[in-house]
């Protein structure tokens, strides 16, 4: 996500470096606490946002898992009472429930996996945030006397032109563009078949959960 980009590039960004780079060095000190600041103050909303998004997924699992287990009951009672359609019927719900289930499972997952992502910026962040409170004034100082000497002039020259690489960039992003969008239509073209395919092994599954349904029941 595009927060956690930037977030990166501060966390990343090399102070002494930034300053050096300045025409202002108080006013840049002073822009990137401001920056963290404000980056700090969205990350920290995110990590809120995303923690009550985990809640109400592991709250959507639960109320699924417990609709497999209403469903399978009345598909035992169906096949207690010999009444084979209705206990399909009850089966069909069962298996859709529970692929619900493990769907929510994943997305959990998932979840739980950006808001360790987010935590961990949110630490990063602070961190760098407490350093460059601490290292304003003396970057600031150091930045004076590196001019003295011509460091401002070496960090110019360094930076070179990047233009022939922001060109390849773009070509390349082109390439990966036409490539996913290749690949998207291969995968659309094949979706039809991959549902008819499925479809096929749920009414497998269904008849096989019936048989041992009735096994189980003695029907």
């Amino acid at each position: 996500m595009a927060l956690l980009e930037r977030v990166s590039t501060l966390v990343r960004a090399n102070l002494n470096d930034l300053v050096d780079r300045a025409e202002h060095p108080e006013k840049m000190i002073k822009q990137v606490i401001l920056d963290m600041h404000n980056q700090l103050l969205q990350v920290k909303t995110q990590v809120a946002i995303a923690i009550a998004d985990q809640h109400l997924l592991e709250k959507r699992r639960k109320e699924n898992e417990d609709k497999v287990a209403e469903w399978m009951r009345k598909a035992e009672l169906a096949v207690d009472k010999k009444q084979d359609d209705l206990a399909r019927v009850a089966l069909d719900r069962v298996e859709s429930y529970r692929e619900l289930t493990d769907g929510f499972a994943q997305q959990i997952t998932d979840q739980k996996a950006q808001v360790d992502n987010l935590k961990t910026a949110l630490r990063q962040l602070e961190q760098k945030l407490t350093e460059a409170q601490a290292k304003a004034d003396l970057l600031i100082a150091q930045h004076r006397r590196a001019r003295a000497v011509g460091k401002a002039s070496d960090a110019k020259i360094a930076a070179g032109n990047g233009s022939s690489a922001a060109a390849f960039d773009r070509m390349k992003n082109k390439v990966a563009h036409s490539e996913a969008l290749s690949q998207a239509k291969s995968e659309i073209a094949a979706d039809n078949m991959e549902e008819r395919l499925a479809a096929l092994e749920k009414e497998d599954r269904i008849e096989q959960l019936l048989v041992e349904l009735k096994t189980k029941r003695g029907a």
